[in-house]
């Protein structure tokens, strides 16, 4: 209720219009963490230049921390205004923020929810759903393996296309039918540079769709998700991702299963690459739990291809000092083969260019995560 007062204070010096109509909340998460991370066992060790083994080294990460603000207006007969705009916030950086999450406006009634701009499609949605460490993020979540290609080059983040944000999106929810619901977005070419009949390098005309179906009643969550992007470049790429989850609640914990699927086509042929994910927990205290996770994925289909699988490996405990702060203990660690250059999604270990092939990215974190 507090932080709802001072929002529409907030508001009412700006306008005193919203804040007679507009209820706004806002609401965030300030999850800091000490970490000490390296990667080793390098394949490409033929002379010292090529080595790609990083020393451990420490650091402090802000792992997805964010500010968020988020509303409604009653427009009468059900129906309802909705906007969001949300930010990540780097701790570690100087205290950087940008509207980069989900951010939005849109419409909802009994029809379900119409909503364009910046926004999470089902697929991202499910795997981050499937997550069993507090947050979703840091060096254990999923998204180091779910999503991409083993032979895949990093990026500062190493998050897949498919675990982003679409930005230019529209996506419609659909009301909940006894624990089911329904979403579907599309994500426009707004990139697009010519016309797309000259074959000519460089051109893009990018778009895609995402849908997904998910249940959850009582211990039972269970998700079905497929999403496609067409490049629109020269080669005629395109990717899919295929997803399945279930998750049961025994009272004393959860275990799930989370399946993944990534095929990538264009005009000299296609390749596969299947993953799964089993997530636990486990109540120790009322206030305390182990937390694991053990993912694999497999070599990637098609020739030359026969060295790029990995396996992940991620255990911590979290204990509750209240609803909202949460302190953790967790490690992490993937084992690449060869050929395959997997890192954490968020707080890489890496460099720009992504690790050497072989190389195998592993840390620990403690810290403490805070909501409101």
């Amino acid at each position: 209720m507090q932080k709802k007062i001072i929002a529409l204070a907030v508001a009412g010096l700006v306008s005193g219009a919203a804040f007679a109509q507009t209820n706004v909340t806002i609401y965030g998460a300030a999850d800091v963490t000490f970490d000490n991370v390296k990667a080793t066992g390098d394949s490409t060790t033929a002379t010292p230049a090529q080595n790609g083994n990083l020393s451990s080294r420490n650091r402090v990460s802000s792992n997805s921390s964010f500010l968020g603000f988020k509303g409604t207006e009653d427009l009468g007969n059900g129906l309802k205004a909705v906007f969001q705009f949300e930010g990540g916030v780097g701790h570690d950086s100087g205290g950087g923020y940008s509207f980069n999450r989900d951010s939005f406006v849109g419409l909802a009634g009994g029809f379900g929810t119409v909503a364009a701009g910046t926004l999470t499609g089902p697929t991202r949605a499910l795997g981050a759903a499937m997550e069993p460490f507090a947050g979703s993020t840091g060096i254990t979540a999923n998204i180091g393996l779910i999503g991409k290609m083993g032979g895949d080059t990093g990026t500062t983040t190493a998050i897949s296309l498919f675990d982003t944000r679409w930005n230019n999106a529209i996506a419609y929810t659909s009301p909940n039918f006894g624990g089911l619901t329904a979403t579907a977005a599309y994500v426009a070419n707004e990139n697009k540079t010519r016309d797309g009949l000259d074959g000519l390098a460089g051109e893009l005309d990018t778009s895609g769709y995402d849908i997904g179906l998910r249940y959850a009643v009582g211990p039972i969550m269970a998700g079905l998700t497929r999403n496609q992007v067409k490049i629109g470049d020269i080669n005629n790429s395109k990717l899919t991702d295929t997803r399945a989850a279930l998750r049961y609640n025994f009272g004393a914990g959860t275990v799930g299963l989370l399946f993944d699927r990534v095929k990538a086509k264009d005009n000299t042929g296609s390749e596969t690459r299947n993953a799964w994910f089993i997530p636990v927990t486990f109540n120790v205290t009322p206030a305390g739990k182990i937390v694991a996770q053990y993912g694999k994925a497999s070599d990637i289909s098609g020739a030359g291809n026969g060295n790029t699988g990995a396996k992940m490996f991620a255990l911590g405990y979290e204990h509750s000092l209240s609803k909202r702060t949460v302190v953790k203990a967790v490690w992490s660690q993937i084992n690449n083969e060869s050929d395959a250059r997997y890192d954490f999604g968020i707080n890489n270990v890496g460099p720009a260019t992504g690790l050497a092939g072989g190389a195998d990215p592993k840390g620990f974190q403690v810290g403490v995560r805070h909501t409101f």
